[in-house]
C-alpha cells in the first residue's frame, strides 16, 4: 500500500475514533436511563394496579428511546469529527440544530408509531391525532442529547489543542536545550584553542629570552594544565575550589614570564569554594584579562586581586587589577570576557559577570547563585 492510499484511510479512522468512543458512552448512559425509566414506570404501575414486567418495560424504553437516540449520538458525533467547521462559530449551531429536529424528529416519531401500531391510518381525523400523540414525544430527550454531543465535541477539540501546544513547547524545549548545548561546545572550542595560544606565548618569551630550564618546567605546568582542560571540557561544572587550583597553576606558569612583577594577592579562599559549581575555565579568562591591562601596559610590578564573598543567595567573585594611564579604556570587551558572560547565562539565568572601573581599579566581578 503506498502512502496516498495510506493517508484516507488513516484520517477516516481518527475520524471515526471518536464517535466509536461517544457511541460506547451513549450506550451506557441511554441503558442506565432506560433502567430508571422503566423502574419509575414499573412503579407507577405497581401504585395503580396495572399488571406489569420489568423486563418488557425495560426493552420498550431502549428500544423506543435509547436505540434511536444512540443513533443521533454517532451521527453528529461522526459529522462533527469529519466537519468541526460546522460548528467552529457559534452562529453555526442554531441552523445546525433546527436542521437536525426537521430531520431526526419526524424520523423519530415515525419509529415510535411504527412500534406501537399506530400507522394504521383511515382518516384525515387518524392523522390528527396521531399528530397529537406524538408532538409532544422526544424534544427534551433530542435537545439534550444535541448539548451533550456538542459540549463533548468542544471539549475534545480543547483537548486536542491542549495537547498539540504542549508538544509544540516540549518541541521548543527540546530545540531550544539542543542549540544551547551547541552554543556551549562552540563556546568552549573558541576558548580553549585561546588559552593555549597565550600559555604558549608565556613560554616563548622563556625560550626567546634563553633559559631553557625554566622553560622546560613551564612546558611541565602547562601539560598539567591542558589536562585538566580537558578534562573539564567534558563536563557543564566545576566547582570554584577546582577552578581556582587551576588558576594557581595558571599563575606558576605566567610567573616564569613576569616573575616576580607578578604579585597576586587571593581572599576568601576556603571549604566554601568546594560547594560551589561554575562554568569550566571560568577564572582563568578573568586573570588573564587582568594581567594583560595591568603588567602588560608598563614596567612596575602588578597588583591583582582575587576575592570570594559569600552573601545571601550568591557567591561574589571579585578580580581586580589596578587601572593606568597606558590602560586600554575598555578593558572588558575581550574575547575571554564576552565568552564568560555567554557561558554564565547558559549555566544559570541568576549567574552574571559585570566589569568595569571602580575606585581606581578594574573590577570584573561575577555572581554564581547558591542552592541549598
Amino acid at each position: 500500500m503506498n502512502a496516498d492510499h495510506a493517508l484516507p484511510a488513516a484520517t477516516s479512522a481518527s475520524v471515526i475514533r471518536p464517535a466509536w468512543r461517544t457511541i460506547a458512552l451513549g450506550t451506557l448512559v441511554w441503558a442506565a436511563i432506560s433502567a430508571l425509566g422503566a423502574l419509575q414506570t414499573y412503579s407507577d404501575n405497581l401504585r395503580t394496579g396495572v399488571e406489569s414486567h420489568y423486563g418488557t418495560l425495560l426493552a420498550t424504553w431502549f428500544v423506543e428511546y435509547a436505540i434511536p437516540l444512540m443513533v443521533l449520538s454517532f451521527v453528529l458525533s461522526t459529522v462533527l469529527a469529519r466537519w468541526p467547521g460546522l460548528v467552529a462559530r457559534p452562529r453555526n449551531v442554531v441552523p445546525l440544530f433546527v436542521g437536525l429536529v426537521l430531520l431526526f424528529q419526524p424520523a423519530q416519531w415515525l419509529y415510535i408509531a411504527w412500534l406501537r401500531g399506530y400507522l394504521v391510518i383511515g382518516s384525515l381525523e387518524d392523522v390528527r391525532r396521531l399528530m397529537l400523540k406524538m408532538l409532544l414525544v422526544g424534544w427534551f430527550t433530542t435537545t439534550a442529547t444535541f448539548a451533550a454531543i456538542l459540549a463533548m465535541h468542544y471539549w475534545r477539540q480543547a483537548k486536542e489543542r491542549e495537547l498539540a501546544w504542549q508538544r509544540t513547547q516540549n518541541d521548543m524545549l527540546n530545540l531550544r536545550l539542543a542549540l544551547e548545548e551547541q552554543r556551549m561546545l562552540a563556546l568552549r572550542a573558541q576558548l580553549e584553542p585561546h588559552f593555549l595560544f597565550n600559555a604558549l606565548n608565556a613560554i616563548s618569551a622563556l625560550v626567546r629570552a634563553g633559559d631553557g630550564k625554566v622553560a622546560l618546567g613551564g612546558i611541565a605546568r602547562l601539560s598539567a594544565l591542558l589536562r585538566y582542560a580537558l578534562t573539564a571540557s567534558v563536563h557543564n561544572t566545576a566547582s570554584l575550589a577546582d577552578e581556582l587550583r587551576f588558576v594557581r597553576d595558571y599563575l606558576d606558569l605566567q610567573r616564569l614570564r613576569y616573575g616576580e612583577r607578578l604579585r597576586v594577592h587571593i581572599d576568601g579562599d576556603d571549604e566554601t569554594l568546594h560547594q560551589v559549581d561554575c562554568p569550566p575555565l571560568l577564572l582563568q579568562p578573568l586573570i588573564e584579562n587582568a594581567l594583560r591591562h595591568d603588567l602588560d601596559c608598563h614596567d612596575g610590578p602588578g597588583d591583582l586581586r582575587v576575592a570570594f564573598a559569600r552573601e545571601p543567595g550568591a557567591l561574589r567573585v571579585l578580580v581586580s587589577n589596578p587601572l593606568g594611564a597606558a590602560c586600554s579604556p575598555n578593558p572588558g570587551a575581550g574575547l575571554g570576557l564576552a565568552n564568560t558572560r555567554d557561558r554564565l547565562r547558559l549555566m544559570h539565568p541568576a549567574a552574571t559577570l559585570t566589569a568595569g572601573p571602580h575606585d581606581g581599579r578594574f573590577v570584573a566581578e561575577v555572581r554564581l547563585p547558591l542552592t541549598d
